[in-house]
């Protein structure tokens, strides 16, 4: 189980009445039980989910009962067919019009990433959740962008699995979607933007990396979603996935602000692993931007 944050949550956020920070607290102190009770489950989420997770997950699983499972979901088989015969993932150009054949061209990490990208589409119109649509809106096209940079970043900088990497980018913001659906239930949390973001800062990657190892998750990815804002992680050897998704995230959060890359070109050490400086960073956004923006658009 990895380290978690303190269940205690600052008492000096600027703008907090009593009410607020009691809110907050009782809010936290919920998050801390569940991670402790070791079950996090991600409230909402399609049954499909997980039985897509169960079926990927067994040693013994072959082609046509991945195509069982994913083909009871219609919406989902269909997203399935049209990631495959995408630019991004389709350079060839070459269409696949049954299921089976769209399993076998993008492989068991791109079948997960349709599965998550299905499921957040449902939970977008969950009654529960309404109100957030704006928010999960947000969180959704971030970890597109987050996921289609570290796509890229591995395939051409790396010699890490793009299709992996495309995954671990997309369950990077998992804890955050977490964090969301469970304040639904608390919509005064949403008052004071700062002390909800404190929050979530305080405890998304937590709440992500047990989330994922409840579902099975390989522990490459869980141990890279974990470390995915750790500047300073040095590691031996070639850069892996870990490296992929912190530079895959700056990248994301990069808009144009030169002096804000510069103070992650400075501290980060992943970028100066690749290399990356600001020339060499706004150089790469330039050169992938269509191949992003085809990543977007499989990803919906």
């Amino acid at each position: 189980m990895h380290a978690q944050p303190s269940p205690v949550p600052s008492d000096n956020q600027p703008g907090q009445n009593s009410a607020e920070r009691d809110v907050a607290f009782t809010f936290v102190q919920a998050l801390a039980a569940e991670l402790s009770g070791g079950k996090v489950e991600l409230p909402g989420f399609p049954h499909i989910v997980m039985r897509v997770q169960r079926v990927l997950s067994d040693d013994k699983t072959d082609a046509a009962r991945i195509v069982r499972v994913i083909g009871s979901e219609p919406v989902l088989a269909t997203q399935l067919i049209r990631m495959a015969n995408s630019a991004a993932l389709n350079p060839g150009g070459t269409t696949v019009t049954d299921l089976r054949a769209a399993v076998t061209r993008v492989g068991v990490d791109t079948v997960r990433s349709a599965t998550i990208a299905f499921a957040m589409r449902q939970l977008r119109d969950a009654a529960t959740l309404r109100g957030l649509e704006m928010q999960l809106g947000v969180l959704w096209r971030h970890s597109v962008q987050v996921a289609s940079l570290c796509f890229v970043v591995a395939r051409r900088l790396t010699s890490v699995n793009a299709d992996t990497a495309l995954l671990a980018g997309l369950l990077q913001g998992i804890g955050r979607l977490y964090i969301l659906t469970r304040a639904s239930r608390h919509r005064s949390l949403f008052c004071d933007a700062s002390a909800y973001q404190a929050i979530e800062h305080d405890w998304h990657l937590s709440i992500a990396a047990a989330l994922l190892e409840n579902w099975g998750i390989a522990d490459e990815i869980v141990q890279a979603v974990h470390e995915s804002e750790n500047l300073e992680r040095e590691s031996r050897g070639a850069p892996g996935l870990a490296e992929v998704l912190v530079v895959g995230t700056i990248l994301a959060e990069f808009n144009g602000d030169v002096s804000s890359l510069d103070a992650q070109i400075e501290c980060a050490k992943p970028l100066q692993r690749l290399r990356l400086d600001r020339l060499a960073c706004e150089q790469f956004l330039a050169e992938s931007a269509q191949e992003v923006a085809a990543l977007r658009d499989a990803l919906g």
